[in-house]
């Protein structure tokens, strides 16, 4: 009997703990009737030189099993199995280990080189951010840690309205800002406010994958407009659907392509919303970071009817898990989007909007971005660099003037969700191309992201990427 007790399998990379292993182990085997009514166990310091582990883990493996009278304690004798015990059960085969869950964009999650959306934040930033929180620990304001405004706090509303009319020309009050737990809730409750069953929505082909699954899910019929140099094809999306409820774009940096929607397109946009009283949703992502010149104007700063809805975010000029956004809303959708909220999201989390509101209102956003913009074009120029001395003739590399990610087009006969596949095997996570295009002819294409990692590292992933592609 001890010697079979002396075979539990132990497995060190299991993230069960050793002491409940034992402890399960011993369980079944006497429910089991392997180890019989009045059978003895080995005792602890044998069982773990046994097993090679420590001695405590045993004893406390006893320990439960004596404390849900399991087993019995004799004095001067050891330890044995409860006479009381029924007759054994019959315990049903081991169940089949669950599937893994499928978790949409699971991906954005991991820190490997050229994983998207990643951020890079400073000793600077955290020392000031460290301080800033303490600040308002130690004089917390009650408002911030009861129940809030759905909008959010009036401060930080104030603090985004202000730095939108400086850096991207927005036209809007405090009023109109509307905090959110990050611009896909923004997105989101937007379109479960303006759309219904079956209402045409364009959509720029090849397009962001998140808001396509947000369109599916709000039922909208998605119309694929196709995108050249001058971003969306607007010209191809009236032929299309004249008659849409919404456009999404992404005018200052196209997702994925990079382009910029040229001023006549955005023209013709705003004007084909003011003729069909449709609305434009503007997913202003990245534009804080511009390498060339100052940060473009945005859409909305154009639009003269109020057609435009604005969104933008902190997660990528602070960090994701910061999680608050924001849009910019004209005054007639405001109701029905506070009231959409208050079903599932009473308001942002206040003690973080305090937080950022001092972040901001003090000056320490605008230098944590000049700062980044300095990092980032550094990051950048690395992995350019290393790309075109370990891939020549394998990718062609487009060097963008803003955003935290570049596009690199594969030679004919290559396929990008092969690439992608193969650099996963090698720890690398570069996302393919093409299967964000709806319609069009996709390009072979990959994403690669270049903030939030180090020069070294992208020097390192983009070795490794190439002997993925040999």
């Amino acid at each position: 009997m001890e010697a079979d007790l002396l075979l539990i399998p132990i497995d060190r990379a299991s993230p069960e703990p050793v002491l409940r292993q034992v402890y399960l182990a011993l369980r079944r085997a006497i429910l089991s009737g392997a180890i019989p009514a009045g059978g003895r166990l080995p005792p602890t310091r044998a069982l773990a030189a046994r097993l090679g582990i420590a001695r405590n883990s045993v004893v406390a493996a006893y320990e439960q099993l004596l404390a849900e009278g399991f087993i019995e304690g004799r004095v001067g004798a050891g330890s044995y199995v409860a006479g009381d015990l029924p007759e054994p059960l019959e315990l049903p085969p081991p169940a089949a280990p669950a599937p893994a869950p499928v978790v949409p964009h699971a991906g954005l999650y991991g820190a490997a080189p050229f994983n998207t959306g990643r951020c890079t934040l400073d000793d600077r930033t955290l020392q000031v951010w460290r301080g800033l929180t303490a600040r308002r620990l130690q004089r917390p304001d009650p408002a911030l840690l009861g129940y809030a405004d759905p909008r959010g706090s009036a401060a930080l509303r104030g603090a985004v309205a202000r730095y939108l009319r400086a850096a991207r020309a927005v036209r809007c009050e405090p009023e109109q800002v509307v905090v959110t737990a990050g611009a896909q809730q923004a997105i989101d409750l937007v379109l479960r406010v303006l759309l219904r069953p079956g209402d045409a929505a364009w959509m720029e082909d090849p397009g962001y994958p998140a808001v396509r699954a947000a369109l599916e899910a709000a039922g909208a019929r998605i119309v694929p407009v196709p995108v050249d140099g001058q971003g969306m094809d607007v010209g191809s999306g009236i032929a299309a659907a004249p008659e849409a409820r919404l456009a999404y774009v992404t005018p200052s940096s196209q997702y994925p392509l990079g382009v910029v929607l040229s001023m006549a397109r955005r023209l013709e946009l705003l004007a084909w919303a003011r003729r069909a009283g449709a609305w434009v949703l503007e997913d202003d992502y990245d534009s804080e970071f511009r390498y060339a010149g100052r940060p473009l104007a945005s859409l909305q700063g154009v639009d003269e009817a109020g057609r435009v809805i604005y969104v933008g975010t902190f997660s990528k000029v602070l960090f994701p898990g910061l999680r608050l956004g924001y849009a910019v809303l004209p005054p007639a959708l405001l109701e029905g989007v506070l009231s959409t909220r208050l079903l599932s999201d009473w308001h942002p989390a206040a003690l973080q909007e305090g937080v950022v509101t001092d972040f901001i209102e003090e000056g320490h956003f605008a230098q944590h971005l000049r700062r980044m913009r300095q990092h980032y074009r550094g990051t950048r120029d690395a992995l350019v660099a290393a790309l075109r001395e370990h891939l020549p003739g394998r990718l062609e590399v487009e060097v963008p003037d803003q955003g935290m990610k570049l596009l690199a087009r594969l030679r004919p006969g290559l396929l990008d969700t092969a690439v992608a596949a193969a650099a996963a095997r090698r720890g690398i996570i570069a996302r393919p191309v093409s299967p964000m295009f709806l319609a069009a002819p996709p390009v072979q294409a990959l994403m690669l992201g270049f903030s939030g990692h180090e020069p070294g590292a992208l020097r390192w992933a983009a070795r490794e990427l190439a002997l993925a592609m040999a």
